[in-house]
């Protein structure tokens, strides 16, 4: 047994540095000088980081870092706290047109986003909201798989029997949200808000069609606009692409025993 645990952990550890060895490769890139990636591939790390530190630095790196996170928390609170109301509602309530309204929130995540993109971003520009972080925010309020993904959790994991008790001890509807559905749904809130800031933190596509501002730019387009500034500094572009991957990497280092868990959770009927 113990040679066979050794030899699982050697297998692991073995994979994971294979994964790990493009992020190492990105930092190591980004240490070099740009035209010394020409020569050869680097493996150690070279003495130019400081200089291509202070070249990304120069571009509002920092704003952009900022930008992202803040939009990226408000947009999963957003989606999670949306997706935990509909997802109570549809697995715990009995109400005219619920399948037909169900239905159409499960056909909407075969329609692929892009599609609506043009009709979001004219709403948006009816209300005045371009050129600022609110789309980026209230996209959060239309996410079909976290309602999808929470209304399965409530179903299976929520009993309607502490539900009734709520109700019968004169509790309110959002007193039963707030007092007991919620510490019963913390699985699925965690796992969901991995998923919803890594997808708002990685968004391209919604920050370019409705942010002109540089100062507004999130993280992909700051990167994005910094290999337009220094077309031939490819190292210092490879240095942002690995600062704006490391949050990703310690957020899924830590939060990937809740994300199996609460992916698991609502697969198991009790």
């Amino acid at each position: 047994m113990k040679t066979q645990k050794w030899l699982l952990i050697i297998v692991l550890t073995v994979v994971s540095l294979l994964f790990l060895f493009p992020f190492y490769m990105m930092f190591a890139m980004g240490t070099y000088y740009s035209e010394a990636l020409f020569k050869k591939l680097p493996i150690l790390p070279s003495g130019y980081l400081l200089d291509n530190l202070k070249t990304i630095l120069s571009a509002d790196f920092l704003r952009t870092y900022w930008n992202s996170f803040y939009v990226a928390v408000l947009f999963t609170f957003v989606s999670v706290l949306m997706s935990a109301l509909t997802g109570f509602a549809f697995g715990k309530y009995e109400f005219k047109g619920k399948k037909w309204l169900y239905g159409f929130i499960l056909l909407t995540m075969m329609i692929p986003g892009q599609l609506g993109l043009i009709a979001f971003v004219m709403e948006m520009k009816w209300f005045h909201l371009n050129n600022s972080h609110a789309p980026l925010i209230i996209a959060g309020l239309n996410n079909a798989f976290c309602v999808f993904f929470m209304t399965q959790f409530v179903q299976s994991s929520v009993p309607m029997e502490v539900v009734e008790s709520a109700r019968i001890d004169g509790c309110t509807e959002p007193g039963i949200f707030s007092r007991i559905v919620i510490p019963f749904l913390l699985p699925a809130i965690s796992t969901l808000g991995l998923i919803c800031f890594l997808g708002s933190w990685n968004n391209y596509l919604l920050p370019l069609v409705t942010i002109n501002k540089p100062e507004l730019y999130t993280l992909p387009l700051g990167i994005a606009n910094l290999s337009t500034r220094y077309r031939t500094d490819y190292s210092a572009s490879i240095l942002g692409l690995t600062l704006g991957t490391l949050p990703l990497i310690v957020l899924f280092l830590f939060g990937s025993k809740t994300l199996v868990r609460g992916l698991t959770g609502g697969a198991v009927k009790g």
